[in-house]
């Protein structure tokens, strides 16, 4: 082989040995059960593919910790779903290549199928709690976005005091979280399904709160209340990124269409808000 092609089988060896090093990693902070023991079989998988081609280079490869760091960090933040499905992602162009080399490397379009087949596993293996009650983070998302950007705006020209706004849209904020939470909790008793409702109206509630508390506080930062709302809507639009993406990862779903969807609303709905305060302010000349 040329100095090129033993290269190019360095790197995929690296990357088999790194991808070996991160499933055992997020493995071994998994309690006992199926997950574990189907991720801690795709660990071995990736260990034979490494001396795979290292039966071609002849050389020892070592991993990359800051890439191993990275995922395992992930998966304890965002949860093991989210960083094993990103990492698949980053296959895919490694499985492609591997069907070019398959003529010199026979052993390649058989680490293209455990590829494949790791990617199918996985979809069906996964059980993450936090995945399971991704419907109802949405919900408390999604109704603080859209709820909270328009009060905020409608406050802003309302009020025109920053501390006064926060105040404000805090305890409305508050108020529709406990709301929006019991809602979902009667809501989820009363469907057919395996999520507990008191989890359930948890995620909603903490969702909700949350996005509430980002929301608000440039409104507690900057003495301009005009200033702080630009900062708020920007807040928002990166809160939906964001989740949108987390969401394109773990639910395979597109990122550019909900961003959108998303993002029209919550700045839509904010718009007019802010009009309907202007309009308010200027009909009963209410002066704070």
């Amino acid at each position: 082989m040329n100095g090129a092609m033993i290269g190019k089988l360095l790197e995929y060896q690296r990357n088999e040995i790194t991808e070996h090093h991160i499933y055992q990693k997020i493995a071994s902070s998994m309690k006992p059960g199926k997950n574990r023991e189907t991720i801690e079989r795709i660990a071995g998988d990736e260990m034979r593919h490494y001396e795979v081609w290292r039966s071609y280079t002849g050389r020892e490869v070592r991993p990359d910790l800051l890439k191993l760091w990275f995922y395992y960090l992930i998966s304890r933040v965002l949860g093991f779903t989210f960083a094993i499905k990103l990492m698949e992602q980053g296959e895919n162009n490694a499985q492609s290549e591997y069907c070019r080399i398959g003529t010199r490397v026979p052993e390649a379009g058989a680490i293209f199928k455990d590829e494949t087949d790791h990617e199918d596993a996985l979809i069906r293996l996964l059980e993450e709690e936090s995945v399971r009650y991704t419907g109802s983070m949405v919900l408390g998302l999604n109704d603080a976005l859209v709820e909270l950007t328009g009060v905020l705006a409608g406050l802003t020209f309302a009020l025109q005091d920053a501390h006064l706004i926060a105040l404000t849209g805090s305890i409305t904020g508050i108020a529709a979280a406990m709301s929006m939470a019991a809602s979902e909790y009667l809501s989820t008793k009363a469907e057919e399904t395996l999520k507990n409702p008191v989890r359930a109206s948890v995620y909603t509630g903490i969702a909700y709160i949350t996005t509430v508390l980002v929301l608000i506080s440039p409104y507690l930062i900057l003495p301009n209340y005009y200033v702080s709302l630009g900062a708020t809507l920007t807040l928002a639009v990166l809160i939906i990124a964001f989740f949108t993406y987390y969401l394109s990862v773990v639910k395979d779903v597109s990122f550019k269409n909900r961003f959108f969807e998303m993002a029209g609303l919550s700045l839509g709905i904010a718009f007019i808000s802010f009009l309907v305060g202007f309009t308010l302010r200027t009909v009963f000349g209410v002066e704070v």
